[in-house]
């Protein structure tokens, strides 16, 4: 099969793909796969797309192996160069005008299976040890398509046709490969630096907006895609600053018209609603694209849990409950994580709940330290976090405080919530109720495990405060977490996180200097608590912006606050002009430049 009609049909296969017609993107893609390095690329990009989809261990390792042929395949095409060539690029510039189609589309094929295998291997462990394991797999794909940019800007193409195809892959990869490495904690970009890897977050969304603004191009789709999952999801998961939901927007609206009923734009078009606080208007489009398609049942379950989620935040506990029900029964990707969700939401309804439904609980509990898997060796950060807190469960009586809540700070959940005020006081008034509960409890009546749902009642209460002007309260409730650290039993994590909501309290202040310390604190002075890596992602995304705002290389008019935003909103008439917070913490306050107290020596 020729080059061109290698191309053209993996374009097809592509339009097949997003108009929800999966099979035949595939089936269309399946007999050449081992021959053609389009059709290699095509069936492997789509296995890849099942892997993360599923998280099925079994459906990882087939991508994987499907890659591996895909990569042969495009090595096959590749240009070979002798010893005598290899050495003469070290002392002369490579003439790309001697390469033919085939080579230079090889190259990139190689370069972007090879990608496909790192996230992949990124994905197998949240603490990234199996990122590294790869190294030399994701050295050889930094290089490739450091290749193919030399190819890009080196090569004439004043007669090449192609070349919108070939450029609009070079800038999916480049910019993919930069904003893949830019998130990742600093522990682990120095060793990555070590060895030849950078990333550059600017130039990864600058490269990912041109190949996105080239219509027509065979690779234009995975640069939205990639754009999409970054400014819906990566951004708000991993990192502490907002989105672009314009240019999120603009995606939408363009490839909406060319997939109406594509399920993956219109998952994206709710997921736009949801970080916007849209909950209900989120449900529908979710909704919307459940119903779109029934052929790939895996697509389903992401849809749940987008739709638990959004259930989760406007405290419709039942609903949430059943959503993380139907992920327990049909998904595969971590079951202890979706029976301690359900858990979660049942302990939120807990005066509510039948006999039954307690026995339901206390039996969903129990099952949770059986259902944790290990994936590469190792077990997922969230199990070992939801197998914690079922053990938990048990030694204080069948309780948890807040359990929802903690998970919607473990997902950092609140900066979605506090996009409306509706939705932040409503789960404000929670947590006051809670509060009270909890201080009524006499002295002598206190468990062992007091002091550990006290403190994360202050954590989530002065995550709320934080984005209901009241910065002054925010703070108390993190310094009172931070002076009674001795006092914690279980929950370590509380301090470092307490650490840096302190941080993005004073870089909301433009204290960057102390609100760097802070950080820095927090990232080098706590080791081995709960869901370590990712307070490291959101520590190493505040630093990136506090150094980028000390170097000025941010456009002029950008507000540094844009991290951190609050709700342009009067504060909420329940809540008091001067916190009830005891501090009693000994912490040392001297005013910032815009003269409010904020803690800034620890």
């Amino acid at each position: 099969m020729d080059l061109s009609t290698a191309m053209e049909e993996a374009r097809l296969a592509c339009s097949y793909f997003f108009n929800n017609r999966f099979e035949e993107a595939r089936a269309l893609m399946r007999p050449w796969a081992h021959k053609s390095m389009y059709h290699g690329l095509g069936y492997g990009t789509f296995m890849y797309l099942q892997a993360i989809m599923t998280f099925d261990p079994k459906d990882i390792e087939t991508a994987i192996e499907t890659l591996k042929q895909s990569v042969e395949v495009c090595n096959r095409f590749r240009r070979k160069n002798t010893i005598g060539e290899s050495l003469g690029k070290m002392v002369k510039k490579v003439d790309y005008n001697s390469f033919t189609k085939e080579e230079i589309h090889a190259e990139l094929c190689y370069a972007e299976c090879l990608l496909l295998r790192a996230v992949l291997t990124f994905m197998e462990d949240e603490t990234l040890i199996s990122f590294l394991k790869g190294g030399m797999k994701i050295r050889a794909c930094y290089q490739s398509y450091k290749e193919c940019w030399y190819i890009l800007e080196g090569r004439d193409w004043s007669k090449d046709a192609d070349k919108m195809h070939f450029e609009s892959g070079v800038r999916m990869g480049v910019g993919a490969f930069n904003l893949m490495i830019s998130q990742l904690p600093q522990k682990i970009l120095k060793l990555l630096e070590f060895v030849g890897f950078s990333g550059n977050k600017a130039l990864g969304l600058s490269e990912l907006e041109r190949g996105f603004h080239l219509e027509g191009s065979l690779r234009r789709v995975l640069c939205a895609l990639v754009l999409l999952g970054y400014h819906l999801i990566a951004t708000y998961v991993l990192g502490t600053s907002e989105g672009d939901l314009e240019m999120a927007q603009t995606i939408l609206d363009d490839h909406l018209k060319l997939y109406p009923n594509g399920a993956w734009f219109l998952f994206f078009a709710a997921r736009l609603e949801y970080v916007k606080g849209n909950f209900d208007l989120a449900i529908e489009k979710y909704t919307t694209s459940l119903n779109s398609q029934n052929e790939w049942r895996q697509f389903h379950h992401l849809c749940y849990w987008e739709l638990m989620w959004c259930c989760i935040m406007s405290a419709q506990f039942k609903e949430a409950e059943e959503y993380a029900d139907k992920l327990l029964l049909e998904s595969k990707w971590s079951k202890a994580t979706y029976a301690y969700q359900k858990a979660c939401c049942m302990c939120m309804r807990m005066d509510e709940l039948t006999p039954a439904e307690k026995q339901e609980l206390s039996e969903t509990m129990k099952s949770i330290p059986g259902l944790k898997q290990r994936i590469a060796g190792k077990s997922l950060p969230v199990e070992k976090f939801a197998v914690k807190k079922s053990l938990r469960f048990f030694a204080q009586g069948e309780t948890l405080c807040l359990s929802a809540l903690e998970l919607i700070y473990a997902w950092n959940g609140f900066k979605i919530l506090a996009k409306k005020y509706e939705n932040v006081e409503k789960i404000y008034s929670i947590i006051e109720r809670e509060l009270k509960r909890l201080e009524k409890i006499r002295v002598d009546n206190r468990s062992e495990y007091y002091y550990d749902d006290y403190l994360l009642a202050h954590l989530v209460k002065g995550s709320c405060l934080a984005y209901m002007n009241s910065p002054l309260q925010a703070e108390e409730c993190f310094k009172f977490i931070v002076s009674n650290e001795k006092k914690i039993k279980e929950d370590t994590y509380l301090v470092p996180n307490a650490l840096l909501e302190l941080g993005l309290l004073l870089l909301r202040a433009n204290d960057l200097e102390q609100s760097r310390i802070i950080l820095e604190h927090a990232k080098n002075n706590y080791k081995g608590y709960s869901l370590e890596s990712r307070l490291h992602f959101r520590v190493h995304a505040t630093l990136n912006k506090i150094s980028s705002l000390q170097k000025g290389s941010q456009s002029e008019g950008t507000n540094p606050m844009d991290s951190y935003p609050s709700i342009s909103r009067s504060p909420s008439p329940c809540l008091s002009k001067t916190s009830g917070t005891t501090n009693g913490t000994g912490l040392h306050l001297k005013p910032t430049k815009n003269g409010k107290s904020i803690s800034t020596h620890l």
